[in-house]
């Protein structure tokens, strides 16, 4: 048997996210790696859940200890009738069901050398220092990875040992670099420079000292067959310097290539990741000599700190037999004492810090065990896979801002914090009774999978009170989610794939005066971002970009990577089987169709009449359209191009045309027994059946039938056809019409249209539109992708996609894996600890930058607000709004002369322009009766006659924009906000 075929098997259904993350080879590797999880507190449940999810061979769980009250705080899977039971054997079931390809096993006793060699991975947590030390020597000496992970209150720590030597495959989540290349010289060193994209500066992003390996390069071909060898960056160029740099183009020097043959044309350079060997201490050597992560340069002293304050604890709970006492003096003075006499290296001691530590260390909190518990899983497949750079050695983290702010802090005593028998005591260690009571009155608004997410909560803690809505959150669900609903929050979360759903949050947020928690994950990537009205940037300022767009020329005429047949693949998907239906369906429903400019409408109306007059009617007519589809797309077209511009074509420069980022195409010849062939040819047939609703038989004998009876007519060249090379180019061009053309196609189709109604076949006509579904593999969609980009990749010389990577790119899938979820999740909890609290020093929040494959962690302060409006010498921030009473004092709904009268007399604010969303609803320009008449309208009535919609009974709020007289340039006054029922208000 092969090695292959006894590799695990991955279930690319089940992983499917996660795979564009690890890869096969990790997770295979993966999969034959034995784990044992000891101590099923909060955290070692969240590191077992995380990796039980990953998919190792398997994971034992060990315990000896029975759950407490105070567990149940962070450990999810125990409830109040299983307080008095055993941890490890209460959560294994639980943990079974996550996962039905990882057997998970309970074991209570003693951890013995003999059992410990059964595992690949051995991960302590909650374990005396003793017995740390006793299994870290054994595991180092046999070559066994060890993880330890603790979390004591508001700070927790991270160990990992891999042994001397451990070797990591791929040290990074990114692809491999790959770069077209203009030139190379022969030299002692050889210079090659690289095409560049555009003038963005983006470059060929090579590092120095990469290694690499070349392929396709012509005349200096000695390097198609080397092995890989390291390069040298000269230099980086910048937009400044491009029209400097021919091209714009970097250079790389790539050692000895002065015996070579002269380089001719063509060629990819591309990054080889070589595998890593980094070697770790044990335990006990490295506790006196740790190395220590530290994300925040400045903090060094801070992690020496907790690296003693939690060593110090270790000799307090073996002295005492039990942990500090929550906010007892004495006990955190004894703890100091017990810091200070292990110090070691040229770091001070922070001494507050070990008496902080000291104060909450008994309490045990769901966000810190689910950030570390986090972390260290990661840690833990990368111990099983050999990917990704692992920990070295000690993480420290800490976050003692969620307290309350200084003046609040006499507030915690040690009778606030000490245990009341309930499930919350190990919230209360570190807060008190009195924030969990607030805490208890707080309504949050979390947008995620409601449904399952709320049935999940409420199997966690029965006594909270959720709520799943399945409505989509955006201005078609306003008559759910509007005023009413965002004044009675406290707060909002979100987790939103989408840009504008999160934008559309944000906006709501900043309407209504709301905190928002906005997060999100890519891979092994993360951030959290903090908004608190009046103290930082609203979410409109500080939005995420868009996903990157390739040019039209690109995809059309010039594709250099798959990337871009994948997706002109896309657009002929949506081009050919969903706007084709959706165009003709508009036509036969709307006699004034179309109503656009004569550019659009010319395109659209050839494609209607071709779609009716060409309609098909066997499974016959669909072989042969997709027959010639496929010699037009992968034959003709190329032809044409090659006629347009030669192989030996140049520039007005006298430069070859076809090199850099140009690859010169070569036409394609059908061949029915070709696999990507046959397969475009029967996707594209049977969806072209599917779009006219034609129940037809698609057996390979009557296709193959229809192929020998079918007569293709020969290219024939095409004169006068431009081909731009640029989008710029071909922007220039556009707003010419054959209006002509046009008036013939619609009378053509108007008479058409008569033809249809009088047959009354009209409605018979409408056609299927058929909507990419990537997830869906039954229904073809992604077959004729990736079979259209792996035929427009061969007719460019690109390597072709696999399925796998053809569906995270064309349907934009964003990899993900439960770790990072879980670390985001924790770091968006602990700012909402503050929001419970109220605090209101900027300095006390913190936003979040995280790559968990390094392991790094970037926390810093969120930017204060800046100025947003502007009139006159007055400035306000994105959160400032002119508020205005919507009812007089006869409880009468204000007119908008009442409007004006207060914006003058308070705000001395004379009004030029009153809009409502993009629909102006007063204009001092128009005509003197209109204006009478307008002033002595209500508001709602005046809305409702603009914008030809009724305002809800309900609405408690307008918002308008102003444009005010003597306005200078620049000025931008803030949005006026009408209350219409004061009363109700909550902000």
């Amino acid at each position: 048997m092969s090695a292959s075929e006894n590799r695990p098997k991955i279930d690319e259904g089940l992983y499917s996210r996660q795979l564009y993350v690890l890869g096969y080879e990790a997770m295979q590797k993966m999969a034959t790696a034995a784990v044992l999880v000891s101590g099923m507190k909060g955290l070692g449940v969240e590191i077992a859940k995380n990796i039980i999810l990953a998919g190792v061979k398997s994971v034992t769980v060990h315990d000896q200890h029975d759950a407490q009250w105070s567990d149940l705080s962070s450990q999810f899977y125990l409830t109040e009738k299983d307080v008095g039971q055993n941890r490890a054997v209460v959560s294994q079931h639980h943990l079974a069901e996550l996962n039905s390809y990882v057997p998970v096993l309970a074991y209570t006793e003693g951890l013995s050398e003999s059992f410990l060699s059964d595992f690949q991975v051995v991960v302590l947590t909650n374990s005396p220092l003793e017995e740390q030390l006793q299994i870290s020597d054994f595991c180092h000496a046999n070559n066994i990875c060890f993880v330890l992970a603790d979390t004591k209150g508001l700070a927790g720590q991270l160990f990992c040992d891999f042994g001397e030597h451990f070797v990591v495959y791929d040290a990074s989540e990114d692809e491999p670099v790959s770069a077209v290349i203009q030139h190379i010289t022969q030299g002692n060193p050889g210079m090659l420079t690289v095409a560049c994209e555009d003038e963005q500066g983006q470059g060929h992003q090579f590092e120095d000292g990469d290694w690499v390996t070349f392929k396709e390069v012509e005349g200096m071909t000695e390097l198609n067959n080397l092995e890989p060898r390291s390069i040298h960056v000269t230099g980086n160029m910048t937009s400044a310097s491009f029209s400097t740099c021919l091209y714009g183009q970097y250079s790389l020097e790539i050692g000895d290539t002065f015996s070579f043959s002269p380089y001719k044309s063509g060629g990819i350079i591309t990054q080889v990741k070589k595998p890593q060997q980094p070697s770790f201490d044990s335990l006990r050597v490295s506790m006196t000599s740790p190395k220590i992560k530290t994300p925040d340069a400045g903090k060094v002293s801070r992690y020496h700190t907790l690296h003693m304050a939690f060593w110090a604890l270790h000799l307090f709970q073996s002295k005492m037999k039990r942990l500090p006492r929550p906010r007892d003096q004495a006990d955190a003075e004894e703890m100091v004492k017990l810091a200070q006499s292990l110090a070691v290296g040229p770091e001070p001691l922070v001494e507050h810090l070990v008496q902080t530590f000291a104060y909450g260390c008994s309490g045990d909190l769901s966000p810190i065990s689910a950030f570390i518990g986090a972390v260290a899983a990661q840690e833990v497949l990368k111990a099983a896979s050999g990917k990704f750079t692992p920990l070295n050695q000690w993480l420290y983290f800490d976050a003692y801002e969620c307290l309350p702010e200084e003046d609040r802090t006499a507030l915690l005593t040690e009778e606030d914090c000490a245990p009341h028998g309930s499930r919350y005591d190990g919230q209360i260690a570190v807060f008190g009774a009195d924030f969990q009571e607030r805490l208890g009155k707080q309504k949050y608004f979390v947008l995620l999978k409601s449904e399952v997410a709320a049935a999940a909560i409420k199997l966690i803690n029965p006594s909270i009170n959720v709520t799943a809505e399945q409505n989509q959150v955006g201005p078609d669900t306003e008559c759910y989610y509007g005023d009413e609903f965002f004044l009675g929050l406290d707060g909002v979360a979100t987790a939103l794939d989408s840009l504008q759903a999160r934008a559309y949050v944000g906006k709501q947020c900043t309407k209504y005066l709301k905190p928002l928690l906005d997060s999100g994950t890519q891979g092994t990537r993360g951030n959290v971002q903090v908004y608190v009205p009046f103290l930082t940037e609203s979410y409109g300022y500080a939005m995420d970009q868009d996903e990157e767009e390739y040019p039209l020329c690109t995809l059309r005429y010039f594709p250099t990577t798959i990337q871009h047949t994948l997706q002109w693949a896309r657009n002929q998907f949506e081009g050919l089987f969903r706007k084709r239906a959706e165009t003709v369906n508009k036509f036969l429903q709307d006699p004034s169709f179309p109503e656009t400019q004569e550019v659009e409408a010319l395109e659209m109306l050839e494609l209607v009449l071709d779609s009716l007059q060409k309609k098909p009617r066997s499974w016959r007519d669909c072989v042969a359209w997709a027959r010639r589809l496929w010699e037009q797309l992968f034959s003709h077209d190329i032809q044409q191009l090659r006629h347009n511009f030669p192989p030996e074509h140049e520039t007005i420069s006298g430069l070859p045309f076809w090199s850099g980022l140009k690859r010169c195409p070569k036409k394609l010849d059908f061949n029915f027994s070709n696999t990507t062939h046959r397969t475009f040819l029967l996707v594209a047939s049977h969806l072209f059946a599917q779009m006219y609703r034609l129940n037809v038989s698609e057996s390979n004998a009557a296709t193959s039938q229809v192929l020998l009876d079918l007569q293709l007519p020969p290219f024939q060249l095409r004169n006068g056809v431009h081909i731009f090379v640029t989008d710029q180019e071909m922007q220039r061009s556009q707003g010419t019409v054959d209006k002509m053309r046009l008036a013939e196609l619609r009378q053509d189709l108007a008479s058409l249209r008569r033809q249809l109604e009088e047959q009354g076949t009209l409605l018979s006509c409408l056609m299927e539109p058929i909507h990419f579904e990537k997830d869906e593999d039954s229904s073809s969609h992604l077959d004729f992708i990736i079979a259209a980009a792996n035929l427009r990749a061969e007719n460019y010389g690109i390597p072709p996609a696999d399925k796998l990577q053809a569906k995270r790119i064309v349907g934009r899938i964003v990899p993900a894996i439960a770790t990072t979820t879980a670390a985001v999740a924790g770091l968006v909890c602990l700012e909402l600890y503050k929001l419970v609290w109220g605090h209101r020093n900027l300095s006390s929040y913190r936003s979040s930058f995280l790559w968990l494959s390094e392991p790094l962690l970037n926390r810093f302060q969120p930017q204060s607000p800046q100025p947003t409006y502007k009139y006159h010498q007055k400035i306000w921030s994105c959160w400032d709004r002119i508020e205005v009473p919507g009812v007089d004092a006869k409880g009468e709904e204000i007119t908008l002369n009442g409007l004006f009268d207060h914006l003058q007399r308070n705000h001395s604010l004379v009004l030029q322009m009153l809009l409502y969303g993009n629909v102006i609803i007063y204009d001092r320009s128009c005509a003197e009766e209109k204006r009478k008449k307008l002033l002595s309208n209500r508001l709602t009535e005046l809305v409702c006659h603009a914008t030809a919609e009724t305002v809800s009974k309900d609405c408690q709020l307008l918002v308008f924009e102003i444009v005010c007289e003597n306005e200078e340039v620049d000025a931008l006054l803030p949005p006026v906000h009408v209350w219409l029922h004061p009363m109700n208000r909550k902000v």
